[in-house]
């Protein structure tokens, strides 16, 4: 009997020795292994993830470079010169699956590089159903240093009590 035993075991044992070993997930080495194309579906997701990564957005104004951040953050470059204030930030958050509010703020400057007061730019965006574009509208209203509304620099006064309306659109810049 224990003869028997220790025959079984060796058997047993060169027996799982001599097959091959396979890991998976995916075996390269087996050809019926095939991609499955996986389609996403934005809305299973958190619904501001679509809008988190790099853009460039086009304004009646100029084109700036703008990141979303995951933490409900953005900041934007725009092509302005830098004595104008040119760097703004603000944060966001998904007011639907598909559309996005962000309130935003940067510096303004005269041309000697002065600061003349800070604007505050609300924007409603709607992101396409593909995730690589983005259409809005934005309203911005211009503050000097003590916090009293203005005209935008350049502008003829009074400044619109409501803001300045805009538009906006954007396409993804892929990682």
């Amino acid at each position: 009997m224990k003869t028997a035993l220790i025959g079984i075991a060796l058997v047993t044992t060169a027996t799982l020795f001599a097959l091959p070993a396979h890991a998976n997930c995916s075996d390269p080495r087996v050809a019926s292994h095939q991609p499955v194309p996986l389609i996403l579906n934005h809305e299973h997701f958190a619904p501001h993830e679509g809008i988190v990564g790099t853009w460039l957005a086009t304004y009646p104004n100029g084109q700036a470079f703008i990141q979303w951040h995951s933490d409900g953050t953005e900041w934007e470059n725009i092509n302005l010169a830098p004595v104008t204030g040119n760097i703004c930030m603000g944060s966001w958050e998904a007011t639907g699956p598909w559309t996005y509010i962000r309130n935003h703020y940067g510096w303004l400057f005269d041309p000697s590089g002065n600061n003349i007061g800070y604007f505050n730019e609300t924007e409603t965006d709607t992101l396409a159903k593909d995730g690589n574009s983005y259409s809005g509208t934005n309203v911005t209203i211009f503050y000097d240093t003590d916090g009293n509304v203005m005209p935008a620099p350049g502008a003829p006064a009074p400044a619109p009590a409501d803001g300045y309306p805009g538009t906006s659109s954007a396409v993804r810049i892929s990682p």
